[in-house]
């Protein structure tokens, strides 16, 4: 019902102000207080502003603004999942400069998914499971889910798009040693390592603030252990999966 726009800008104070000029409107009570109050209270929360409720051709649309090194940083580190998390789906891409920094970001939060992803799954799953867990990951903690969301939200994003997610992972996929593509069957299959050691390798290849934040469900206080100490623990725990599971929880 809602078209969703995500703009990432270089210099967000400047874009507002030329925004404000064409489409004042759009803005909240904050348009009076100006462009650089506006950037500000971008920087808040996920880094994102929102103008909402916004008519535009003969439909309703809503933007977002982010700033380009927000948005890395995000899709690197997962800071909060927000628009990391939107873009481990299929999106429309209209138009993107060409910044080594962001595209290798791009392919890292994919990259990232997956292997989160495969945390959490058990040895043997389905393509379908593997977009389910993955179009899930910025959703488990969003207290949205719990009060006023459609709670099969991710079943309705990933069944009508499987050839969207096909594509949007089939590179990274194809080079994934544990998958397996039956193409005379049409079908994904994998076999994820389970034992320690590859968990581990998993664990050490996830965004910095997923590992943090299981980290801390781990660690006692007073023990500052170091974060491969601790993953390394995690890896042997029968849990893996559950603990990555919770630690995702809290950061989205």
């Amino acid at each position: 019902n809602m078209l969703d726009f995500v703009f990432a800008v270089d210099d967000s104070v400047t874009w507002h102000m030329m925004n404000l000029l064409k489409n004042r409107s759009h803005y909240s009570f904050l348009k009076v207080l100006g462009p650089k109050h506006i950037s500000s209270v971008q920087s808040y929360g996920a880094g994102i502003y929102y103008n909402t409720l916004v008519p535009c051709n003969g439909r309703m649309i809503k933007y977002g603004v982010i700033s380009t090194d927000t948005l890395i940083d995000d899709l690197l580190h997962w800071k909060t999942l927000y628009v990391a998390g939107r873009l481990q789906k299929p999106v429309k891409i209209l138009t993107q400069n060409e910044n080594s920094k962001l595209q290798a970001a791009l392919v890292s939060n994919l990259k990232c998914a997956v292997t989160a992803a495969f945390l959490m799954l058990p040895e043997s799953f389905s393509e379908e499971d593997l977009y389910m867990q993955i179009a899930g990951l910025s959703y488990s903690g969003d207290f949205r889910m719990i009060i006023g969301e459609d709670r099969s939200k991710v079943q309705n994003i990933v069944k009508p798009n499987v050839p969207h997610f096909q594509k949007l992972y089939s590179n990274i996929l194809q080079d994934c040693p544990q998958v397996v593509y039956k193409h005379h069957l049409g079908r994904m299959e994998a076999s994820i390592d389970k034992s320690p050691e590859g968990q581990f390798a998993q664990l050490m290849a996830l965004p910095r603030t997923l590992q943090q934040k299981i980290t801390s469900l781990v660690d006692p206080p007073g023990k500052n252990r170091d974060v491969e100490e601790i993953l390394m623990q995690v890896a042997h725990d029968p849990d893996c999966g559950f603990v990555v599971h919770q630690g995702r929880q809290r950061s989205v």
